[in-house]
């Protein structure tokens, strides 16, 4: 239960109305796990830059809907550099980091991962600019995910068919569209 300051309101079913923000209130996640770095790694490779540059190139990938913190970029980096794939030269009290060799052969092995990552931005890009999905539907993912937490791991194997069900059902309603007539609302 929340306190009457919280922007998140129960509307009497049960369920929270939130303002936009998945994820604890952070918005939704932008990058899987490891996209980031390769993307870090192929950025640099196509021309050596700063942490502040990087930053700037992938929110401008994002059309400004989207800016990674530096907080995340910094330690991508750190480990990019401890990994040996790329290096940092101190140039004026900033580092600019360029590939290494490892770096290139890494990318050359992760060609197809790299396309993934481009393909999930394009994704993403859509759903952070309100292209994806209206807010109402947001809303009511949150409020499925809310729903799955209140069993606390308490599934019984009846339940998780019921559930599993419900959710299979709902998924194949989606993909197939709006309800078709049926035979007699035609004919009307």
């Amino acid at each position: 239960m929340r306190d009457h300051h919280s922007p998140h309101r129960d509307h009497g079913d049960g369920f929270e109305r939130r303002p936009g923000r998945e994820r604890g209130g952070r918005g939704p996640r932008v990058f899987a796990p490891g996209d980031l770095k390769l993307l870090l790694l192929a950025l640099i490779a196509e021309q050596p830059c700063h942490g502040y540059d990087l930053i700037r190139q992938i929110e401008g990938m994002f059309d400004g809907a989207y800016s990674p913190s530096p907080g995340v970029i910094y330690p991508t980096l750190t480990f990019l550099e401890e990994s040996d794939l790329i290096s940092g030269d101190a140039d004026a009290g900033k580092k600019r980091y360029s590939v290494t060799d490892a770096g290139r052969l890494s990318l050359s092995e992760q060609a197809v991962a790299l396309d993934g990552v481009r393909m999930r931005i394009d994704v993403s890009k859509r759903s952070l600019r309100g292209h994806d999905r209206p807010p109402e539907i947001h809303e009511a993912v949150h409020n499925l995910r809310h729903a799955l937490q209140l069993h606390h791991g308490r599934w019984s194997a009846e339940e998780v068919l019921r559930v599993r069900d419900l959710l299979n059902d709902t998924a194949k309603a989606i993909v197939d569209g709006p309800a078709v007539q049926s035979a007699p609302e035609k004919a009307e």
